[in-house]
């Protein structure tokens, strides 16, 4: 009985028999999304366009905010002792 019962939930769910319509709530559609107008898209891109140009003006003229302020140094140069390596007379 348990695997019929569950059967026909499926074939409901498949079938679309179960699904429910949104439900309207004064202009707003509970659970679904309602299409931005054209003014708001139009702001909206205006500000993204705005902060990825400040991120990127930001980034191109002071690249030691993302970099560092100093030299990086040249690990080449580290001695053994400054990296933690003992002599390698010491066992």
């Amino acid at each position: 009985m348990f695997a019929v019962s569950r059967i026909r939930n499926g074939v409901r769910i498949i079938s679309g028999m179960n699904s429910t319509a949104p439900v309207r709530h004064g202009s707003a559609v509970y659970r679904g999304a309602n299409a931005p107008s054209k003014t708001r898209q139009i702001q909206g891109m205006a500000v993204v366009s705005a902060m990825w140009f400040w991120i990127l003006w930001r980034f191109y003229h002071e690249p030691e905010d993302v970099f560092g302020h100093f030299e990086y140094p040249d690990p080449s140069k580290w001695t053994d002792e400054e990296l933690g390596i003992p002599p390698d007379d010491e066992d």
